[in-house]
């Protein structure tokens, strides 16, 4: 049940962190076609347009439809990384300094493998700052997972 668990955690965070305009900002014939609306509608039409015809992918393979690959794709959302789910698994990898649930923060947060030691190692040393209270929430935690990661050399690189 657990694996289960950090499963659906990694594929609902995966699939929840979209970039902003793939391709480019008027990539697509649903940009072309919804071109100067705004509002949940039109931006929807434009994605479904774009989505189910396929032409912004061939767009970003040719260079054609108005889109690219050139520029950096950014994700404008809440950083949150949905660790709600599996908070009580966590903190117990906190205290033990590893395990499934410290694994899948890691991975959801886009820590290499080579640093995910680093990382357990850091959280565990850091467990009473990270988890002062019993009631403490995912956002805290996650806060508090940031703070410990930027006063580290080696896990500052991942806190943006």
């Amino acid at each position: 049940m657990k694996k289960v668990l950090i499963g659906a955690l990694l594929l609902g965070t995966s699939s929840l962190a979209m970039a902003e305009a793939p391709g480019g900002p008027s990539c697509g014939w649903g940009n072309m076609l919804f071109k100067g609306q705004s509002g949940m509608v039109p931006h929807f039409a434009a994605s479904i347009t774009n989505g189910t015809s396929g032409n912004a992918t061939f767009g970003m393979t040719t260079g054609t439809n108005g889109c690219s690959v050139n520029g950096t794709l950014t994700y404008g959302g809440t950083p949150m990384i949905g660790m709600a789910g599996v908070l009580d698994e966590f903190i117990v990898d906190a205290a033990n300094g590893q395990g499934d649930a410290m694994n899948a923060v890691a991975v959801s947060m886009g820590i290499q493998v080579e640093d995910r030691a680093a990382f357990a190692a850091a959280v565990h040393s850091n467990f009473n700052t990270i988890f002062p209270t019993s009631d403490v929430t995912a956002a805290e935690v996650h806060a508090s997972i940031l703070e410990v990661m930027k006063a580290d050399s080696r896990l500052a690189k991942y806190v943006s």
